[in-house]
């Protein structure tokens, strides 16, 4: 990702309401904190990356307007 890019998108945070934008601060402060670590998926997210890795050998993946669909805004 580049410079600009992620100028772009923590010029969109600020225009976000205060408690999204807190949460995300959070968030960065925390992967701020962690530099340098490496990170260990706990067993929840390691039976996930083995699901999806079972799913892509399969042949199975969602669609790009399903990906559009999940990922869309949605409202209050």
């Amino acid at each position: 990702m580049t410079d600009e890019q992620v100028k772009e998108i923590l010029d969109r945070v600020l225009t976000w309401p205060r408690e999204r934008r807190e949460d995300a601060a959070q968030l960065l402060l925390a992967l701020e904190a962690r530099e340098g670590e490496f990170y260990r998926p706990d067993d929840d997210e390691w039976a996930a990356i083995e699901q999806g890795l079972a799913q892509a050998r399969r042949g199975e993946a969602a669609s790009a307007a399903e990906i559009a669909a999940l990922l869309a805004p949605r409202g209050p």
